[in-house]
């Protein structure tokens, strides 16, 4: 495993404070606060067009900045959780085709849905989990072995 630089390190930490002291509901009251005194010394300030551009570009920019912090997390939470799915199937009797499937295309994820449904409408009825699973194994297993038959190069 690659060895994380510094700054990569300095930036997760900080990206994971601030995601954390921003989603407490005390920010959340801080932040309505700060907004009620604002909108409370409208009257002081006349309404002036500085009174309105100092709420505006507050609020921009740390709604532009929040954008890329909240996505990291997200990001960094993402590949956490479909390691551990992927250690899961790994270690148990599921099928390991199912390993990797967060980066197939929309169409490919879509093969999924298209052989459930079929399934069910084949036989008449709805499908249960454990059908629906078995279904998309099975899908799984034939994308994999088309993966594994295709060129090196092609693959990419």
């Amino acid at each position: 495993m690659a060895k994380p630089s510094k700054n990569s390190r300095l930036f997760t930490k900080f990206a994971t404070g601030i995601a954390h002291i921003t989603g407490r509901p005390v920010t959340f009251v801080a932040c309505c606060a700060v907004i009620l005194v604002w909108a409370l010394s409208g009257p002081v300030f006349r309404y002036s067009d500085t009174w309105q551009l100092v709420v505006n570009t507050g609020t921009t920019v740390i709604t532009f900045l929040m954008v890329f912090l909240i996505q990291n997390t997200q990001n960094r939470d993402s590949a956490a959780l479909h390691a551990k799915l992927d250690e899961l199937i790994r270690a148990s009797a599921a099928q390991n085709a199912f390993i990797g499937i967060q980066h197939l295309t929309e169409e490919e994820l879509e093969e999924f849905e298209d052989a459930c449904a079929a399934r069910a409408e084949a036989e008449g009825h709805d499908l249960n989990k454990q059908e629906k699973a078995r279904v998309a194994a099975e899908v799984a297993a034939k994308r994999a072995r088309r993966k594994a038959a295709r060129p090196f190069a092609a693959r990419a």
